[in-house]
């Protein structure tokens, strides 16, 4: 492990402080960078994206997807989590949370709006950022892939009908442009240049190949942090404005990350499955598809809510709260292993 990925807490400290500084004294470039986008899709973002999952996709061998089956046990986990768990645990987090202990010190008339986001956020499962998560566990590429792409087709028939029971709504409008511009520009793009890329490469030998891979890692790093600064210098102003209601929404947020990341962790070495596929099964679990969740939260509550915000926090504390689960996973590999059929 080189210097720069041992201290990667440290770097994504200075990142958050400097985004959040550089978001409050030079907000016009950010705000300008902000709406550089289609349908709630940041293009920058969605760039920075690209160099961070581009490298973990370029391992992935399609003539070698058919051996995802034999992981079916990972598979089911990460869809009992993330379809049977989350959304509800999210609901019962936020009720308690928001609902009961933090009522008397925040906004009466933006109580519901609160909960509405954070169900928003659990019930949008990651697409892009799993990727990134599973490669610094060293996941299972093929498993990590095809659980995205199962994820992917559920939350189109799923989304909108468990928001609506969770929220109490008779329909949901479900922000289409948003859900399937991110599966083109995280998924369906990035897989074809990673492919069209590998075949280039692998026509010079797989020496090639492991070269490329090697002097991407950096670079893949690099693009995270940027991301982190990019993000926390969107919302500087509301940070620094409201600080004391992000912390109480970020609160439940980060439990549901621990708790469905745990538990499917746990559930996985339970069944025997191996620990390359347990990492990123847990991980899926625990991070939020958040373009998806935002533009939800701004179509039905408006762009000023507290859904709104709810669904920014999340964007907010993604990053460094899934490094740290990233680190438990990879420090825990030995317990996980032990005992394990």
């Amino acid at each position: 492990m080189s210097v720069f990925e041992r201290y990667l807490t440290v770097w994504v400290t200075l990142c958050i402080v400097t985004g959040v500084a550089l978001g409050h004294f030079v907000a016009a470039p950010f705000q300008a960078i902000g709406r550089m986008e289609v349908a709630q899709v940041n293009l920058p973002v969605a760039v920075l994206v690209w160099l961070m999952i581009i490298p973990m996709l370029l391992k992935i061998d399609f003539g070698a997807l058919h051996q995802v089956k034999q992981h079916w046990k990972g598979m089911g986990v990460t869809l009992f989590i993330n379809w049977a768990v989350k959304p509800f645990s999210m609901a019962l987090l936020g009720w308690v949370f928001i609902s009961t202990v933090f009522r008397p010190y925040l906004p009466a008339d933006q109580i519901d709006s609160y909960i509405a986001g954070l169900i928003l956020l659990a019930a949008a499962p990651c697409t892009a950022m799993v990727f990134v998560w599973s490669n610094l566990c060293d996941g299972e590429p093929h498993f990590t892939l095809s659980q995205v792409a199962v994820n992917d087709v559920i939350m189109v028939v799923a989304f909108a009908p468990i928001v609506a029971l969770l929220l109490g709504l008779s329909s949901i409008t479900v922000p289409w442009d948003t859900l399937l511009l991110s599966v083109v520009l995280y998924i369906v793009v990035p897989v074809i240049v990673a492919q069209a890329w590998r075949k280039a490469l692998l026509v010079k030998g797989p020496k090639a190949l492991a070269a490329t891979l090697a002097r991407l890692g950096p670079l893949s790093l690099v693009a995270l942090l940027t991301t982190l600064v990019l993000l926390f210098g969107f919302q500087g102003e509301q940070i620094i404005a409201q600080p004391l209601v992000i912390g109480m929404l970020a609160i439940p947020i980060t439990i549901q990350v621990y708790f469905n990341s745990g538990l499917a962790y746990v559930l996985n070495k339970k069944l025997g499955v191996a620990h390359c596929v347990a990492g990123p099964s847990a991980l899926i679990g625990a991070s939020n598809f958040f373009e998806l969740a935002v533009a939800a939260a701004i179509s039905l509550f408006g762009f000023h809510s507290g859904a709104a915000l709810a669904t920014v926090v999340g964007v907010l504390i993604e990053v460094p709260v899934m490094l740290s689960v990233v680190k438990i996973v990879n420090s825990s590999k030995h317990w996980y292993e032990t005992g394990r059929a």
